[in-house]
């Protein structure tokens, strides 16, 4: 038996491969376009895993996996997620977003409709939350205010219409923001740790009063893995920490552990749809992960994850 796992090396996705390598016995086919954010070095080598240089946006990206491996399960990573390319370039957020997603499905429901497909979704797609409005259930109406969050939306429907359709064992998870090692530099906290290491200034959206709940990508790993196994076919989960901050608060975190000034720290022009709070409700997850499931402390991962950096950098 194995496991595809798309876009297995990039950020999240590397970390649940390795996660997979630790918790199981089964192969993985990592199925991956190796663009800018995406690096096999990232995985741990291993004679189980196997990296298939693949574009999710070509037809038949996956048909012969899915037709000659006994594939258990798909897990969905593959994305453009940065949202600040998706004002500039919106194009490839729809192709590989959403046509990517439909190839997907399309390989299931021609070869193997016992295969389980688990899409790796995110919070953005429910839109903004007030300062004081409760976290996003599940069940909220869809409000993307950006391209990147537009067509995860668009993917997660595509998801669900595939179960209802055709009877795809699908399930849906929607994370908050992410954090630790193996992300591209792209992404806010990288870019707080690599510029406050280079003694560069740190752009800070606005006036760094937006908010968002952060989770350590171990974390995240584990609950997908979980909700593989237990989740209900057609169900969506929300995956968080329930670790709320704003943007300044977080980036003074940063420089503090790493003794930087908080001088670094630059106000920049707000960007376009930039919404003002992220918050979700969790509760479905915890149901599975049960009453022992603790999360790692934003302490914990902040430290692991400077740690991860520096070592990084100062072998360049």
């Amino acid at each position: 038996m194995s496991y595809i796992v798309t876009g297995g090396c990039g950020f999240i996705g590397s970390n649940f491969v390795n996660y997979l390598l630790e918790a199981t016995k089964d192969n993985i086919f990592v199925v991956d376009s190796l663009t800018y954010a995406g690096d096999e070095n990232n995985i741990t080598k291993s004679e189980r895993v196997k990296i298939v240089k693949r574009d999710i946006t070509q037809s038949d990206c996956i048909s012969h996996l899915i037709e000659f491996n006994n594939i258990k399960a798909i897990f969905h990573f593959a994305a453009e997620s940065h949202v600040d390319n998706s004002i500039s370039g919106p194009q490839i957020f729809l192709k590989t977003n959403i046509l990517g997603t439909f190839n997907l499905l399309e390989a299931i429901r021609k070869h193997d409709t016992s295969c389980r497909f688990v899409h790796i979704s995110t919070d953005e797609v429910y839109g903004a939350l007030p300062h004081d409005g409760p976290s996003f259930l599940e069940s909220k109406v869809l409000e993307p205010n950006n391209v990147y969050s537009a067509t995860k939306a668009s993917a997660d429907l595509l998801v669900r219409s595939y179960n209802k359709t055709y009877g795809i064992n699908v399930v849906t998870t929607r994370c908050c923001n992410n954090y630790g090692p193996r992300q591209h530099t792209e992404k806010l906290l990288p870019k707080v740790i690599s510029n406050a290491y280079n003694n560069i200034n740190i752009p800070v959206y606005g006036q760094g009063t937006n908010v968002r709940e952060w989770i350590f990508v171990d974390d995240h790993c584990k609950c997908i893995f979980e909700i593989y196994k237990n989740g209900s076919a057609g169900e969506i989960y929300n995956i968080g920490s329930g670790v709320e901050i704003n943007n300044l608060d977080l980036v003074k975190k940063v420089l503090t552990k790493m003794n930087k000034p908080f001088s670094l720290i630059k106000f920049v022009k707000d960007r376009p749809g930039h919404d003002f709070r992220y918050s979700i409700d969790s509760s479905k997850t915890a149901a599975i992960m049960g009453p022992s499931f603790e999360y790692k402390s934003m302490e914990d991962g902040l430290d692991e994850t400077i740690r991860w950096y520096k070592e990084i950098f100062s072998k360049a």
